[in-house]
């Protein structure tokens, strides 16, 4: 019986006189087939077409692997844009409000430039004050303003704006007052043209945009675009600040008085923040000297 040889005790090269013969057959073939490639280039068209088909075999294998991080990366990239995006969105909000809250502040500014300028020059003294709420009635033209007592506000004290007179404060509270407008129907000021100081008493019509002068006679010197401007007359207001424009006026025959139209100088449709003035005291006029002994009869 033949003993069992194992694979792990046979000799990898036989050393016999075959295996020498088939060494130097493959060397020779193989200095033949560099030579033939070398000098004469028969080969190119087989190592293109090995590389052919290793390039195939390689795409085959690693395609899997090159699809798996294709979907990673886009599924990564996809979310990690929506979340840049919702982040870019949520910041343009916050960005638009503040610009909005920028713009308002800027308005706010001018407006409140403008008030102060208006009065550097005729008051003493004054209060910025904001409109915490109007009068609902359309006949009633009153305003809340967030100034009161505690803010030294009294009664009777003038409001105005940046184009002209606003009305007076009527009631005052501790932190709040309530003013009335000059086109309250219940409301009058002293006026005179300023083009050629024709007095005369401006009223409220219960129209916010319109001012009435219903005392000059027809023959009155008053046209229309006539600046009207406080008087100075019943120690509220100073003379000369712009109450209303002159727009319409309307003389019959059949009447005595003319019908005057005026439109208010201030924006009393659109303030948002008025103006609580102190104007100085004028001096009291100085007595009448008492008559003199020589002069009595």
């Amino acid at each position: 019986m033949a003993a069992f040889q194992s694979p792990i005790n046979r000799p990898i090269l036989s050393r016999g006189p075959v295996s020498l013969g088939g060494f130097l057959f493959f060397v020779g073939l193989s200095i033949i087939l560099m030579w033939l490639d070398q000098r004469q280039g028969y080969l190119g068209g087989v190592r293109r077409a090995l590389s052919i088909a290793g390039y195939g075999v390689e795409v085959t294998v690693s395609s899997p692997f090159y699809a798996w991080g294709w979907l990673s990366n886009y599924f990564a990239t996809r979310g990690h844009l929506l979340e840049e995006n919702a982040e870019l969105r949520a910041h343009e909000r916050e960005t638009d409000l503040r610009l909005q809250r920028f713009e308002a502040l800027e308005q706010e500014n001018l407006r409140l430039r403008a008030l102060r300028k208006s009065t550097e020059h005729v008051a003493e003294k004054f209060v910025v004050g904001e409109i915490m709420r109007v009068d609902l009635d359309p006949y009633r033209h009153r305003v809340r303003i967030n100034k009161g007592s505690n803010d030294g506000i009294f009664q009777g004290q003038a409001i105005l704006d940046a184009a002209g007179v606003v009305g007076q404060i009527t009631r005052v509270g501790v932190y709040s007052s309530e003013a009335i407008l000059i086109t309250d129907a219940e409301h009058a000021i002293p006026v005179q043209v300023n083009r050629n100081g024709l007095r005369t008493i401006a009223v409220g019509t219960g129209n916010i945009n319109q001012l009435s002068l219903p005392y000059l006679a027809v023959n009155s010197d008053i046209r229309e675009g006539d600046l009207l401007v406080t008087s100075g007359l019943g120690g509220v207001f100073p003379a000369g600040y712009p109450v209303g424009t002159v727009r319409k006026i309307d003389r019959s025959v059949a009447q005595t008085l003319v019908s005057i139209i005026a439109t208010p100088a201030a924006a009393l449709d659109r303030d948002r923040e008025v103006l609580l003035v102190w104007f100085p005291q004028l001096p009291p006029e100085p007595a009448a000297p008492p008559p003199s002994a020589a002069s009595a009869p």
